[in-house]
């Protein structure tokens, strides 16, 4: 099978707004989530890169790719051109979510891409005939040291680019000691709503793809590594939790209206 040259696409972040259709799911990756639902994402308005050329004119955009709403498992190769899959995913995703991947690598026939699996920062490659493909420019930044996210975005950000291309920044929680948060780029799998928004979660919990690596299970959930709001603001800037980035009420709410799954999260110890 000839292939054409491939293209790192590892970058920036995902265009797109969130549309409040709500799904019943249930995801506990923290006491509280299991009756949680999902908050489906829209379809970023950039489209779809027609053209592998459109997907690296700019640095900072990735691309994400959606499973096909008609397959009820996705086929995971160990590389490009196998005959059979190392493994499957389920589509949707347990809790209700849309199947998502960040895409690593691309060519005209297959993705090489970031898979929401332990361990942390697993890749492989999946059809591109199995998936939708769809680009963005947001992109968030999780620096544990000094307790803070600072979430990026340009020409997809809702009122036009921004200083710096900083949509925003603000003080957050990260893991204690012993359920330290891990690093490494991860990306945004799915968005929860709780049932109460006065809880630990807040508002909104967004769920990644990595998982702690102290704890191979939490509260009946797979120890997923998130992104959620908090009921006590005292706690920011701390290490609190176990594992999971606590962020301000206001600021997770203010993500949900305009994140769409797929957004590369990159997270430093340093």
């Amino acid at each position: 099978m000839a292939r054409r040259a491939s293209h790192n696409l590892v970058g920036d972040a995902f265009m797109g707004v969130v549309a409040l259709a709500i799904f019943v799911g249930a995801l506990a990756f923290q006491k509280g989530l299991p009756a949680a639902s999902v908050v489906a994402s829209s379809r970023p308005k950039t489209g779809p890169p027609t053209a592998l050329s459109q997907t690296t004119s700019n640095p900072n955009v990735s691309i994400v790719a959606t499973a096909k709403a008609n397959l009820a498992k996705v086929g995971v190769y160990d590389s490009e051109g196998a005959d059979k899959p190392s493994r499957t995913l389920d589509n949707p995703q347990p809790s209700g979510a849309p199947l998502v991947f960040l895409v690593k690598d691309l060519n005209d026939d297959w993705a090489n891409v970031y898979l929401p699996v332990r361990p942390n920062g697993s890749t492989g490659w999946v059809k591109r005939s199995d998936v939708d493909l769809t680009k963005h420019d947001w992109r968030i930044l999780v620096e544990l040291v000094s307790h803070r996210i600072t979430v990026y975005c340009h020409d997809s950000c809702p009122n036009g680019p921004v200083p710096n291309d900083v949509f925003l920044q603000e003080p957050i929680a990260v893991g204690k000691q012993d359920t330290p948060t891990p690093g490494g780029v991860y990306y945004i799998k799915e968005l929860l709503k709780p049932p109460n928004p006065n809880t630990v979660y807040g508002p909104y919990a967004y769920g990644l793809s990595g998982f702690s690596n102290v704890l191979s299970t939490f509260n009946g959930g797979e120890g997923v590594i998130g992104i959620h709001g908090n009921n006590d603001a005292s706690v920011l800037g701390t290490d609190v939790s176990h594992g999971c980035i606590r962020m301000s009420n206001p600021g997770i709410t203010r993500l949900a209206t305009v994140l769409p799954l797929g957004v590369p999260v990159d997270i430093r110890a340093a």
